[in-house]
């Protein structure tokens, strides 16, 4: 019985203790922070200033309010000179500084912000001074979208929330085979482009718009963005059958927000000169007044003037066959012997010499008579080499496939056969 006893207090002496003995405290690890970056600079080494361009501010006046002495700033201008020009600094445009932490906070860096992407960045913190172009980082999306017109092209694109950033590019690839006068209600669109985004968020504008299809009187009119020539790097936009849509002339010397209000005509009566024939041998595009007008072809700008009735003027010769004019300019932007391109602006509509309203008058030369460009076979620009044509449309089978059903990304060519063969 005695030794029962004694095993039961052995027992419960044992169980007791070991109730008592304490587990061991874990400490969490202090995780330490991982140091920010901002334009390339670990922020926390400074002291950091965001403010705005004012009017009549110079960058002078910005870094003397920052404590950097004149002798230094003069300095920094004349070592940057080649890269980056402080008479750039625009009113409204946001900069920053990062200054010492000590108490005088004297400015280190100076990073003006030309637009969300990009920053021009000047270091004057050491001996060595210098200025770099700062790009952020950016996440490119695809997008697809349709739309219809029921007025005109800016209106659609305006309803689907797209910028008329988009709407000049768009105007730009049809420049030549859509007259945007002519589109009538009922007529769609699709596009597929490319958005840029900062931290997945703050959008940053468009990229390349990759392909699109503009449905005009029953006919699709297809364009796929394509470098032919891999050396040059330029990208061309393509119909189907691997046709450039740009051709040697534009239909038109105004994007797309204009009429014609007056075409070539021989036996037109005009009541400016008493209700009279006088012939009309130029193409009367209505405008508003300040509205761009471009070059419709490249060339060299033979002559810019002002003079009777045409007003402000200005003529391109783009070869020993075609020349160009353009007639009653508010102002012109060109000079003579000027070379330009397609698509440049020339000068802005205007009403000086003899006009009753805003417009330019275009008039069109072929072998120095002046011709109607629009009963004239202009020449295109040249199709595709043969050599090229099977891997271009190689190429875009996924492209119309894409556009046919609106799907993103864009599949494989042999996905694509695998799906049309079910």
């Amino acid at each position: 019985m005695k030794k029962i006893i004694l095993l039961l207090v052995l027992i419960t002496s044992f169980s007791s203790c070991k109730k008592d003995v304490k587990k061991p405290v874990t400490v969490p690890k202090k995780v330490k922070p991982k140091p920010v970056y901002k334009f390339g600079y670990k922020i926390e080494d400074y002291k950091v200033i965001q403010d705005t361009i004012r009017r009549g501010e110079s960058f002078g006046a910005i870094l003397d309010r920052h404590h950097v002495d004149y002798p230094k700033i003069s300095e920094i201008t004349t070592s940057i000179k080649d890269v980056f020009d402080v008479r750039r600094l625009r009113a409204g445009k946001p900069y920053v500084i990062l200054s010492s932490k000590d108490s005088l906070e004297e400015a280190k860096v100076f990073i003006y912000k030309d637009n969300l992407i990009n920053a021009t960045v000047i270091d004057f913190k050491d001996s060595i001074i210098a200025a770099h172009t700062y790009v952020q980082p950016i996440k490119t999306v695809e997008k697809i979208v349709e739309g219809e017109i029921h007025s005109n092209l800016s209106n659609a694109m305006d309803s689907l929330h797209l910028s008329a950033n988009l709407t000049y590019a768009v105007a730009d690839i049809y420049a030549w085979t859509l007259d945007f006068y002519k589109l009538q209600k009922g007529d769609t669109f699709k596009l597929v482009f490319e958005e840029k985004y900062i931290k997945d968020s703050l959008f940053a504008g468009y990229g390349e718009i990759k392909s699109a299809v503009f449905k005009h009187n029953g006919t699709n009119l297809l364009a796929f963005r394509y470098v032919a020539d891999s050396i040059k790097g330029i990208p061309e936009y393509y119909d189907e059958n691997g046709n450039m849509l740009r051709s040697q002339f534009l239909k038109s010397p105004i994007k797309f927000q204009y009429r014609i209000s007056s075409r070539y005509n021989l036996r037109r009566r005009i009541a400016y000169y008493g209700n009279k024939i006088r012939p009309h041998k130029g193409t009367d595009f209505a405008a508003n007044i300040g509205t761009p007008i471009l070059a419709t072809a490249s060339g060299t700008v033979s002559e810019s003037a002002r003079r009777g009735g045409n007003g402000n003027y200005v003529k391109i010769k783009h070869n020993s066959t075609y020349s160009t004019q353009y007639l009653h300019m508010k102002k012109r932007k060109v000079n003579k012997g000027q070379y330009v391109k397609q698509g440049d602006v020339i000068g802005w509509v205007g009403m000086t010499g003899n006009t009753g309203g805003p417009h330019v008058c275009y008039r069109f030369w072929k072998h120095g008579k002046q011709v109607d460009p629009f009963k004239e076979k202009l020449p295109s620009a040249e199709p595709l080499k043969k050599s090229l044509k099977p891997k271009y449309l190689e190429y875009i089978k996924p492209l119309k496939y894409q556009l046919e059903n609106k799907v993103l990304p864009v599949k494989e060519p042999e996905v694509i056969e695998k799906i049309a063969q079910n």
